[in-house]
């Protein structure tokens, strides 16, 4: 008995002698809440502004390119189009099926699951908010079509991860500093864009993969120039200068510090309005189809192509899909001279080739030289004819 109490004893006297140690606080992993500037809050820089809000509306513009020195807010004004994303619908199913397949189709443009949901009555889509994809300069290539799952081949199995193109399907694709791509990279957004969908082959394995973006890139001019071949799958091209007056200038540093300061604060104080644009945003983007070019607005634009002896059929594709945008955002279901006018800068910039003038210059003065020659050739055939003729009539 007294063994135990003694025990017990024991036991009371160490507890009591335990020296109280706090428990450690939970390890710091080093993760961070991203938390975007907001739109609204940009000081100055309308044209590029308007730019990136008519691409929400409308991604037949071709997305937007913007080019300008450092610090002028280029990315973080493409970053802080998080809080205005739309809403888009979402396929269930493994291949992408989707409602306006049927209606632009038929039921045979669909799996036969999707089919068969199809006419039970049941959802081939969910709603879901549009996102921002960033493509980082230093993605290797597999990072951005795809590669092979590299714990799958663990268990000795071969699977295909998808890449950076295919998650940006329907989202937005954004690539900052994107005149200093890897030429292979560039290839395969080039190959993308073009057709809405890629193909990644890895030894048996062959899969093919929708990648419907809008494409926003950001650059400086001076750190290198952009391939003509991806200039040319930009639809907007906005150039962006420093701001100038004062008053916008010390605006812009209220801002940033207050934003580095307490961003939950600026978000907040934001917020009200920014949700007011997205909602507008969205009811633009439904309202779209139902506007039309006038006649006079087509002519405008269609003079201003050819006057500026633009050869890429894709400026009338940017000028007036970006006019329709920019007519339903003003609220107004036709798309006159006044939305030509305004979007025409920003879709028409930049689409002139010194090359390709000089290319077709030097050219034309080949066919005509080739042309001259002939004429010559036929001149003279027909004078030896002539000549032929009269002697075979005077020995006859």
């Amino acid at each position: 008995m007294s063994k135990t109490i003694q025990t017990l004893t024991d036991l009371l006297e160490r507890a009591s002698a335990q020296r109280f140690v706090d428990a450690p606080p939970p390890e710091d992993m080093g993760l961070a809440e991203s938390l975007a500037f907001p739109f609204l809050s940009i000081t100055g820089q309308p044209e590029m502004k308007i730019a990136l809000l008519l691409s929400l509306i409308n991604p037949h513009i071709g997305g937007v390119l913007l080019i300008g020195p450092r610090g002028t807010a280029k990315t973080t004004a493409v970053r802080s189009l998080i809080d205005l994303l739309p809403d888009v619908h979402r396929s269930l199913c493994t291949y992408g099926c989707l409602p306006e397949d049927i209606t632009t189709g038929d039921i045979d443009a669909v799996c036969p699951e999707c089919a068969r949901r199809y006419g039970q009555g049941e959802p081939l889509t969910y709603l879901d908010r549009v996102r921002l994809i960033e493509l980082p300069l230093n993605a290797r290539l597999e990072d951005v079509i795809g590669g092979l799952d590299e714990r799958a081949a663990l268990h000795k199995r071969m699977r295909i991860n998808r890449g950076i193109l295919a998650r940006a399907d329907r989202n937005l694709l954004y690539v900052d500093e994107v005149n200093l791509l890897d030429d292979d990279i560039v290839d395969a957004i080039l190959d993308a864009s073009a057709q809405g969908i890629y193909t990644v082959h890895r030894g048996p394995l062959v899969a093919t993969y929708r990648a419907r973006f809008v494409f926003i890139g950001s650059m400086n001019p001076e750190e290198g120039y952009l391939r003509p071949q991806i200039l040319d799958r930009f639809g907007l091209r906005v150039v962006i200068k420093g701001l100038e007056r004062r008053k916008e200038r010390l605006e812009a540093y209220r801002r940033s510090i207050a934003f580095l300061n307490s961003p939950r604060r600026v978000i907040k104080e934001y917020a009200e309005a920014t949700e007011l644009v997205r909602l507008e945003l969205a009811s633009a983007r439904d309202a779209l189809p139902n506007v039309q070019l006038t006649s006079q607005a087509i002519k405008i634009g269609l003079k201003l192509i050819q006057e500026l002896g633009i050869d890429s059929l894709r400026a009338e594709i940017t000028l007036f899909e970006a006019a329709r945008a920019h007519a339903i955002a003003d609220g107004r279901v036709k798309a006159r001279t006044q939305e030509v006018r305004k979007v025409a800068p920003m879709s028409l910039r930049l689409r002139r080739s010194t090359f390709m003038q000089d290319f077709f210059s030097s050219r034309a003065e080949e066919e005509e030289e080739i042309d001259r020659l002939i004429s010559s050739l036929k001149h003279r055939s027909s004078t030896k004819k002539k000549k032929t003729s009269k002697r075979k009539k005077r020995s006859g």
